[in-house]
């Protein structure tokens, strides 16, 4: 017993070492920690932010003054003042993405009830702005004529009023979301790349044929790519969490930095089997990319962290329970966002355990069958 945790211990320390002397590895670790996390969180494609816009007023009256106005940061740039006969043109050069055309006499047609026409001009290309836009700019306006019609005619105040409240993210800050989601997908992602990258670079360095001769067995070998790798990836996603997302990116952090890390790490003995298990089935580095990349995506896209599993079809979900990512998402988002402990997240701890031991045994039986084969 004592002899396989020294050889497990050693063989470790070995792949450390040879980590330390891959230069693109080494980059690619801090890459997907800082820039990628930051990136993740600043960048928001999924919503409007400094959208161009430009509207044509040929009313000049206080109604359209006020719907011009509401057009602001940061989910508008300031509106630019054109004439409708430039509308066409600037799109076409891609110079705006909303061109809006507010007709003469429009204040005085609404208030006379002749529901005047507002022409909202889209340059779809642009696919997420414009559809989100869209619906804002629709919002807007029709907010806007419904608040100047309240304030000339009589109106009955609402039977209802409807008080929202927001829990955990009480402003609906997209850096919160995007950058936790960023550390859970890098760290399946690094996860997976280091230990099946280690395996292939003993075949490719030779150095698979002086494992085999060495008093080592298979499992000892496996062992030590998974918790010297595991260790790498826990470490930098630990500093990455209080470096950048707590310090730089002042995302508060709800629950406990430890009992996540806990998380990670069960999350992290599924993950590296799987990058294990991919070693043995690819014979090069460009075959494990390929290879990581089928699995990957699936395992990022449909875990329930970039869409609800609820919008999923149920086959899909029945699936997705059987892979580790999405229990991880799940037990992460309840510690980080709603300070969850663990009399919370157990479960979500127990089928960690199990499905990390099944893929471990998975690639345990792969392994033991092809290590003759990789030298």
């Amino acid at each position: 017993m004592w002899r396989t945790i020294q050889n497990v211990f050693n063989l470790g320390v070995k792949e450390l070492r040879s980590l330390s002397r891959d230069k693109a590895m080494l980059a690619l670790i801090v890459f997907a920690f800082t820039v990628s996390i930051y990136s993740s969180a600043t960048v928001t494609p999924g919503s409007l932010h400094h959208a161009p816009i430009a509207v044509a007023d040929q009313d000049k009256s206080q109604l359209s003054a006020r719907i011009v106005n509401s057009f602001y940061m940061p989910y508008f740039l300031p509106p630019a003042d054109i004439t409708p006969e430039q509308i066409d043109g600037l799109l076409d050069r891609g110079t705006y993405t909303f061109a809006l055309d507010i007709p003469p006499n429009f204040q005085r047609d609404l208030l006379a009830g002749r529901k005047p026409e507002i022409q909202v001009n889209i340059d779809a290309t642009r696919m997420s702005q414009a559809f989100l836009g869209n619906s804002y700019i629709q919002n807007i306006v029709m907010g806007e004529a419904k608040t100047f019609l309240a304030k000339n005619r009589t109106n009955d105040p609402l039977p209802v009023d409807l008080e929202v409240r927001m829990s955990f993210n009480p402003n609906l800050t997209q850096s919160w979301f995007g950058s936790v989601m960023a550390i859970i997908n890098n760290i399946t992602m690094l996860s997976i790349v280091l230990t099946g990258a280690a395996l292939i670079r003993e075949r490719e360095h030779g150095t698979i044929e002086h494992l085999l001769v060495m008093p080592v067995t298979p499992f000892e070998i496996m062992l030590s790519k998974i918790w010297s790798m595991g260790l790498v990836v826990l470490l930098a996603s630990v500093m990455s969490l209080v470096l950048v997302v707590k310090t730089l990116l002042n995302v508060p952090i709800e629950g406990s930095v430890l009992l996540f890390m806990c998380g990670v790490a069960l999350s992290l003995f599924a993950t590296t089997s799987i990058g294990i298990f991919l070693g043995t089935m690819a014979r090069s580095m460009p075959q494990f990319g390929l290879l990581m990349i089928m699995v990957l995506l699936p395992l990022n896209m449909l875990s329930g962290g970039m869409t609800s599993r609820e919008s999923m079809p149920q086959f899909v979900q029945d699936v997705m329970q059987t892979m580790p990512t999405t229990h991880f998402v799940s037990l992460a988002q309840a510690i980080l966002y709603r300070g969850a402990d663990f009399s919370i997240v157990w479960p979500q701890f127990i089928v960690l355990i199990v499905i990390g031991s099944v893929f471990f045994l998975l690639a345990l039986l792969r392994f033991r069958k092809t290590i003759s084969a990789m030298a």
